[in-house]
Formats: C-alpha cells, structure tokens, sequence
C-alpha cells in the first residue's frame, strides 16, 4: 500500500493509486467501497459508506498540488452522487487557496477533508497488520478448503480443479486457501483471468485475506508493471493476454508458487498455454495450477482435467440448491408464447432454429412488465435483474418499468446505443452499479453483462427475456439471484422463453430439485419449477412438452442446428 511516504506513492499509477485507496478504506471498516473514476467522472473517483454516511473521494495523483477548480468540482459532486462527506485526496498537497475554500466550506457546514501523503502514511501505519476477513467458511466451504490446502502441500499432482455454482463463494474458498497456504509458505501467486472487469474484481476480493503489508498488482494493457514491479509484488492479478504477449516476447516470469486461474472454463486457448508451459504449471516443479469455475462445460474437446486433474470439489447447482447453500428458487416458465397451432405441423427430426422459427410469437415485452410488477409485491426489498437481448430492448424495458411507476430501473450495457440512444459511459456504468447496491435504482435491464463474477447478493428477482443458446451462460445468469443474503428467503425467476432448449432445461431443473424419497432440507419454502401462463399455472403445457421433448439432456445441450429433436406424432386434436 503506501508504505514508504514518497517513492512508492510516486512510482504508482494514478490507477495503482486509486484502488490503494479503495484498499485502505476497506480496512478501515468502509462499506459497498467502489471504484468511479472515468473519463467525465463528474467529480468522484471512489464512493463509499460509513457510519451511516455516503463518503465521496476525489484522487489526484500529480505532481503539483491540488489547487481550487478540483475543490469545486468535487463539492458539485457531492449533490451530483447525493453523498454526505467530500474527501480530497492528492499525494502532493493542496494549494493555499484551497484550504482557506475548506474553511469557507466548514463555516457553511460542509464538511470537506483534505488528504495529503501524510494524511495516507500515517493511516496506514495505524492498520495492524492482519488480516481483515470476519466472515467464517461455511459447512460446505470447510472441506473444499481443505481439499486445496492439501493437495499443495501433499505434491498430490501439483494441481487442483474446483466446480463450484455461482453464488456458494468459490472466491472466497481460493482466498482462503491462498492464505492458509502462504502462512506457512510464502510463496508469489498468478492469479488469471480473461476479462479486466474480472481482474480487478479479484483483486478487491482478495484484499481481506491479505496483510496490509502484502503487495498486489494489476496486469493488463492500461496497467503495465515492469519486471522490477513483478518481482516485488506478493500476488499479481494479470489478464491473461498480457501474461501471454510478455512470454511471447521472450521476457521471464518470476517464480510464482501458485498459478490461479479464475472462471478455467477458458483454458485452452493459445495464450492460457503458453503461461502454462512457462510456469511449468500443474507439473513437479512447477507452480501449483489451481482452477475455478462454476461452469466446467466446453463447447470445443478441451478438458479441463489435463490442466488441473479431476475435480477435488464438485458442488453444482443442483446440489446446491436441495443441500440449502443457495436461496430457494422459485422458477415460473411462461408458455403463453408457444403457437400451438404450428406446432401441430412439426414433425420427425428438426433442429433448434428451426422449431424456435415455428414455436413461437415475438416478444411480448408488456405482459413481462406487468408480470414483474405483480411479483415485486411478493418480496421483502425487491431487487431484480432483467436479461436483454439487444441494447434497444434493454432501454425499452427500462422505460416501460419506468412508466408503470413501482420502482426505479436503469440499463446497463457495453458499446455505443446507436445514434438513437445516447452512449453509456463507463462512469454512468458504475454509477447505476453503486445506486443499484444502495437500493436507490431497484431494476437494471442488462445486455452480455451480470454472466461472470458480478457479486449482487440481495437480488431476488430474475427475468429472463434474452434467449441463450448457452447453457453455461444460462447457468451464470441464474446465479446471479441464488446467493444467500439476510433476509432473503428466495429468488423468483420469470422465464418468457423463445427457445425450445430452455422448456428442456426448465424440465431438468424441476426434476432435480423435486424431492423424491427424502425430504428437503427447508421444508417450508421448497424450491420449484412451475409451468405458467400469465394467468396461472398451466399444467397441460408441461406435461405434453415432457412427452413431445424425447430426450431432455440431448436437447438442453444441443447447438443450434443439431437434428437432435426427434418429435413424435401429435395427439388427433392438438396438445390435449
């Protein structure tokens, strides 16, 4: 962190300079602590929470003092954010002119801190150096820790492959494991992944397992660290492109103890092979290969044992789910789309796109908003994710939730809207994310986001109006509302499909999750799959599609042009 008073802080990027900041706000007990900053931030780098009050913090990291122009604008973002408490925070100081505007500030009851190196070393040194994780592993977490603990000092392989569903905190699992490893081993450690959204978060989520005096580091092509910068960190946190081209151009790594690799499903790619050849990992001598991921299906041959050997821990959904370690789901798949009477010309063998051309009417975007609005009276403090297919049909949704007036919606979504729209900028990106943590925008309508390491525990409402044609994208979506939270007993997912993998897939979620022999574990909210029209449930639907849809595991994990459907004759009539 900001160790030494002037050459550390000095030697940092602006962007290094940030997140240390974020870091010590972690430390220092800080809520929901997010990272703003962008180009046309408006005047705040990092918000956080404390003691009741938003904390608003505008860094600046240059070589001259902070003078006037940055005080005033960081005061019109306190009521541009809503916040309660202005920081300013500069590693060369602030000009004469703005501390009497600080005095001028305070006699109005404005409460601007100004903070200076001094001001980061001095509470720094104040942090004993610990670490700060509170929160206990949980019963399930316990032996997958110790699972990865052992494997690396046992030699057992040299390598480890966790599965783990999204929402039972495989994150965490690996940062314990990491720390308990180092304890007694203090070893460097890779940590990969494929997205900077990723490595960033990563970062921040390891921050509580590690001492304040532990070095971390970013990787990736804003952030380049020179090989002296390596060398001295405790844990780099890198894109594994980067990794990948700094192998390529014939420089070395140093000698990491641990290669981690986040969301391992990606494996297998040129770039993931070099750093593994390089590092030797998951071979004797080598670093130790461990490897996440929730969703361990590959569309291509690769496979992930070559790279981390069979799963030490395997905890999918479905086990999740009856075993109680995520939310209850209550998962209701409307049919109201399906033209039954074209059904009745499908026949024999056909592929998904073909049925899905045939099966089923356009989008039906008002009685999705409407559906929603009835389900957001069923939860304690609502939060919902609704999946887009498109950045139009993601604004449309947000303005019809808006219109009906139950709660506040935002949408969320990369790359430009098209001249129609106007441009969602990162910083309007992290600021719906920050009021969507607080509760002050209740709904974001999404497009290609929320699918990987996006951490939203208090969502209890899911709709999904995106088709996917993968089932690991679908898997990731849903668990997005299956992490456990306080006071939320279950997550309501609001399925409108339009592919006819999706009724496979609701078929074999509901057969898992429907208890047979024993009991489940939470009696008194079990978790279900309903067949619904918009008017109630609909039985008959489901139970011609289980007899129409052969062979459900082939469907579900069919591509889209497979002649995998095989459709028997339909009953004289239609589907009764």
């Amino acid at each position: 962190m900001f160790e030494s008073q002037y050459q550390i802080m000095n030697n940092m990027t602006w962007q290094a300079f940030e997140r240390n900041l974020c870091r010590l706000l972690t430390y220092e007990g800080y809520d929901n602590v997010r990272l703003v900053g962008q180009t046309g931030d408006h005047g705040a780098d990092v918000t956080g929470n404390k003691a009741g009050k938003k904390w608003l913090f505008q860094a600046k990291h240059w070589k001259k003092p902070v003078g006037l122009d940055v005080a005033q604008e960081t005061i019109n973002a306190v009521y541009e954010y809503k916040a309660d408490i202005p920081v300013i925070v500069s590693s060369n100081g602030f000009d004469a002119a703005v501390k009497s505007y600080q005095s001028t500030l305070l006699a109005r009851k404005i409460p601007l801190q100004l903070w200076d190196s001094n001001t980061l070393v001095s509470r720094t040194k104040r942090l004993p150096d610990k670490t700060y994780n509170t929160k206990e592993p949980r019963d399930y977490q316990s032996p997958a820790i110790d699972e990865i603990v052992n494997a690396y000092f046992a030699g057992d392989g040299n390598r480890a492959l966790v599965v783990m569903a999204t929402g039972l905190g495989k994150t965490f699992v690996a940062a314990e494991s990491v720390r308990r490893i180092r304890a007694n081993n203090p070893c460097k450690v890779l940590v990969c992944a494929h997205t900077n959204d990723l490595v960033y978060q990563l970062e921040k989520a390891f921050w509580p397992f590690l001492k304040p005096s532990e070095k971390t580091l970013i990787w990736n092509s804003y952030e380049r660290p020179t090989a002296e910068m390596l060398d001295g960190a405790d844990m780099t946190f890198a894109c594994v492109d980067s990794v990948s081209g700094w192998i390529e151009a014939g420089k070395e790594l140093p000698d990491y103890g641990i290669l981690l690799v986040d969301e391992c499903h990606h494996v297998g790619s040129s770039m993931y092979d070099r750093v593994f050849d390089a590092l030797s990992a998951g071979k004797p001598g080598g670093s130790f290969a461990l490897g996440l991921t929730a969703t361990p299906w590959r569309p291509d041959e690769t496979d992930l044992t070559q790279y981390f050997g069979e799963p030490r821990v395997t905890i999918d959904m479905v086990t999740g789910l009856n075993k109680g370690f995520l939310a209850n789901v209550d998962y209701r798949m409307y049919t109201d789309n399906i033209n039954w009477d074209a059904l009745q010309n499908v026949q024999g063998h056909s592929s998904p796109k073909q049925i899905n051309r045939t099966l089923f009417i356009n989008q039906w975007d008002d009685s999705v908003v409407y559906t929603l609005r009835d389900a957001w009276s069923e939860q304690p403090n609502p939060r919902a994710i609704v999946f887009c297919g498109t950045i139009e049909h993601a604004l449309i949704m947000r303005d019809k939730i808006n219109t009906l007036g139950f709660c506040k919606a935002e949408a969320i979504y990369s790359g430009n809207a098209g001249n129609e729209y106007e441009p969602l900028s990162q910083y309007k990106r992290n600021r719906i994310l920050s009021d969507f943590s607080d509760g002050t925008v209740n709904v974001v309508c999404v497009v290609d986001i929320f699918n990987e390491g996006i951490d939203v525990p208090d969502v209890n409402i899911l709709v999904f109006q995106r088709v996917t044609h993968s089932r690991r994208i679908f898997i990731q979506q849903l668990g997005r509302g299956l992490r456990i939270s306080e006071g939320k007993d279950k997550v309501i997912v609001l399925d409108f499909v339009s592919d006819i993998r999706r009724f496979a897939a609701g078929i074999a979620l509901k057969d898992a999750v429907t208890p047979h022999d024993t009991q489940p574990v939470r009696i008194d909210i079990p978790n279900k799959v309903t067949f619904m029209k918009v008017g109630g449930e609909d039985p008959e639907s489901e139970s011609f599609l289980r007899q129409w849809l052969d062979d459900v595991a082939a469907i579900e994990d069919s591509d889209e042009d497979a002649s995998v459907l095989r459709f028997p004759p339909l009953l004289q009539g239609g589907k009764v």
